[in-house]
């Protein structure tokens, strides 16, 4: 019985103290996990509680201006009163829900904003609001079938999230009141962003509705008041095309940049240049957002918010362009398409662009289009096309092929050539619009001979001219045209600081030894009206390229509305390439040009020779076919009609030039009508008039009573 009883005590305390091991073990275990969560973890834990407690936020601030050369505003920022929302980590889906019913209290919603929720959106609210009957809406057998077809996990759930979607019946919508709708749409906003992301609810708030926000903020988690900006342009749709757009709220980031914006700290929903103007210049139009950080409890009310940063507004631009003559070149090309429109029924557009010469900035890019809408003719913006659609620009080129003919030794300032119609075998003749007989290239020029050019393009390709003889000119010969022609920017991009510019187009017919005689007359290749621009002024300048200006500097912005703020960078003229010919060769065809305007029977003395600029240039006639997609443009057979382009291309004071200018009218049937004289010579005298208003306050006598 001892014996029993020794052993058993035995027992009991081998099992104390195994009792009192195990313990030992999990009190170790557990001050070793305590010690690893403070000091291995501590920091990780901390940071995620800071996190919730205190949240950073990043907010926008005012876009950079736009003003034009003379410091008139062209793009301004309208300030509005805002309300917002910042999902903030964590957030459950019925306290936004709540903060909305609190929102749709206040605020009165745009029916813009109702109008774009969709039937999912009613759906899915429906289903929020009625959870009981929304669980009803599929069996526990049909959710058993998903899972016999392995369909497990966040794919089960949207499943029978679709089919329950689907079995919400118009009657079950007919239920959300128009208290439910508002309530929606706020809540839809609130959701459609970014966590730590603002998010704008309703902007342009009434006072009324800002002071009771503003007021009850404490009660409204997530919720803020600000002062945001909406983009202006001040002079409407004038140069519209070419300043661009801006993203709104809601588009965010474009899609196909997202990448490239994010790598520099933007928000998805953040408001960026979409477009030209306003895209090329977004690094400096966008401005250092404003950081503010919500300190909260560990409830997540916030208690308070902190400004770390206060940000800086974008930088304003300040264009080369002059809005007030900008205006009066649109109205002339308005004005003078509409007189024309009667008798030209392909008519359909007119480009003019203004460059000073000397530094390449860009004083004026309009460009009109007539289109139909609802059987009405309207006039839209097209100074773009100035940029990205190119034409055959005819007779103004010469100046070019004389120019090549010189620097390649074909021929020399002085050289004749007989005008008179030229026949090659297997073609119709070639000629010009006249026979001038024995002529110079000063002549040639002066009266627009197309037989001058094409002796100059067939000694430069080395070939003797034989009546009724075959051509045969190689490809090489194309290429050293196009060589010299690109030194003045023909056929080559301007370098003009505005994205989407296009190079023309070459003729596909090179192995036609014949089209390069049509090439001489700028009948072959095309070009933009803004490399026509840039190729006179070339040659105005004494054979400077100069690239483009759209800009002229950045700027501060300042506080008060309309200042301009003070110069951060002036951009500097860029000479793009020296062209590569004797000086007195340009001075000879500078002299034509100056007799092309100012003596005789030159083709532009008609508009010109009495102004008291003293001008000089070259008209153009480029025969050619319809290139548009109106029906009317195309015969019975749905053949393109036979038209001309009419160009011009001038600078002023021939002696001194300050101003070059290009002006080009597609697809007119009357080669005669003078259209392009019309409105160059209305561009350019609204040039020197404003000039001289603005330096005397009176109005120029532009034409004088003296003949030049």
């Amino acid at each position: 019985m001892k014996k029993q009883e020794k052993k058993s005590g035995r027992a009991v305390t081998m099992r104390l103290n195994i009792l009192f091991f195990c313990v030992f073990i999990l009190f170790s275990a557990m001050i070793i996990q305590l010690g690893k969560v403070q000091i291995i973890d501590g920091e990780t834990y901390k940071n995620e509680v800071e996190k919730r407690e205190n949240a950073t936020v990043s907010l926008s601030v005012p876009r950079g201006k736009i003003f034009d050369r003379e410091g008139n505003p062209v793009v301004d920022n309208r300030s509005l009163r805002t309300i917002t929302y910042t999902k903030m980590k964590g957030v459950k889906s019925e306290e936004i829900l709540k903060t909305a019913r609190q929102l749709a209290d206040i605020i009165e919603i745009p029916q813009e904003d109702i109008d774009k929720l969709t039937e999912t959106d009613k759906k899915d609210f429906w289903m929020q609001l009625n959870p009981t009957l929304t669980e009803k809406l599929v069996s526990k057998k049909e959710i058993n079938k998903f899972r016999d077809k392995d369909i497990t996990g966040k794919n089960l759930d949207k499943k029978i999230e679709e089919l329950k979607r689907k079995r919400v019946t118009d009657k079950n919508l007919q239920d959300l009141t128009d208290k439910d709708i508002k309530v929606l749409a706020i809540k839809s906003k609130m959701t459609s962003g970014y966590q730590m992301a603002p998010q704008i609810i309703k902007k342009d708030v009434s006072e009324k509705e800002f002071t009771i926000i503003s007021e009850g903020l404490a009660n409204l988690p997530g919720v803020d008041v600000s002062v945001d900006w909406e983009r202006v342009y001040v002079n409407d749709g004038l140069f519209r095309s070419v300043l661009g757009n801006v993203s709104n709220s809601d588009e965010g980031l474009p899609s196909e940049r997202l990448d490239y914006y994010l790598v520099r700290d933007y928000s998805r929903n953040d408001r960026v240049g979409k477009s030209y103007i306003e895209q090329q210049y977004e690094d400096v139009l966008h401005g250092t957002k404003k950081e503010v950080r919500s300190v909260a409890d560990k409830q997540g009310t916030t208690i308070r918010t902190e400004t770390i940063s206060e940000g800086k507004s974008g930088k304003n631009l300040t264009l080369t362009i002059d809005m007030e003559l900008q205006k009066k070149v649109e109205e002339s090309i308005e004005k003078i398409l509409k007189a024309y429109k009667g008798s030209e029924s392909m008519l359909d557009r007119a480009f003019v662009v203004m460059m000073n010469p000397k530094n390449g900035q860009v004083l004026s890019m309009a460009g009109k289009r007539l289109v139909e809408k609802d059987g009405k003719t309207e006039i839209e913006d097209y100074a773009l096309g100035t940029m990205t659609s190119s034409y055959e620009l005819g007779s103004t080129v010469k100046g070019a092929t004389v120019l090549t003919g010189f620097e390649t030794k074909a021929i020399t300032p002085g050289t004749y050539f007989y005008d008179a119609p030229m026949k090659f075998k297997g073609t119709r003749e070639k000629k010009s619009w006249k026979e001038f007989g024995n002529i110079d290239d000063l002549r040639a020029l002066q009266v627009s001979s197309n037989v001058y050019m094409f002796h100059t393009a067939l000694k430069i390709a080395g070939v003797d001219y034989v009546r009724n003889s075959s051509l045969n000119i190689k490809q090489e010969y194309f290429d050293k045209m196009r060589y010299y022609f690109r030194q003045f920017g023909l056929g080559v991009p301007t370098g003009i600081d505005l994205p989407n510019e296009t190079a023309g187009q070459i003729g596909k017919k090179d192995n036609q030894p014949g089209f390069l005689l049509d090439y001489s007359i700028g009948q072959y290749d095309t070009y933009t009206p803004l490399q026509l621009v840039q190729y006179i002024s070339t040659i105005a300048n004494g054979g400077y390229r100069m690239k483009p200006q759209i800009v002229q500097e950045v700027r501060e912005q300042t506080s008060q509305k309309d200042e301009i703020g003070k110069v951060v960078h002036a951009v500097e003229p860029i000479v793009l390439n020296k062209v590569d010919m004797k000086e007195e060769y340009i001075k000879q065809v500078k002299e034509g040009f100056r007799k092309v305007f100012q003596e005789g029977d030159g083709t532009g003395v008609r508009a010109f020779q009495k102004a008291s600029y003293k001008p000089a240039g070259k008209t153009g006639t480029a025969q050619t076919v319809y290139g548009g997609e109106s029906d009317i443009g195309r015969n019975e057979k749905g053949e393109r009609r036979e038209c001309y382009n009419l160009t011009l291309a001038g600078y002023a004071p021939y002696d001194n030039p300050e101003v070059a200018f290009s002006v080009v009218v597609p697809w007119v049937m009357n080669d005669k009508s003078g259209i392009n004289s019309d409105i160059g010579k209305e561009v350019l005298d609204a040039y020197f008039e404003l000039k001289n208003k603005r330096l005397t306050g009176e109005t120029l006598q532009i034409d004088s009573s003296q003949e030049g």
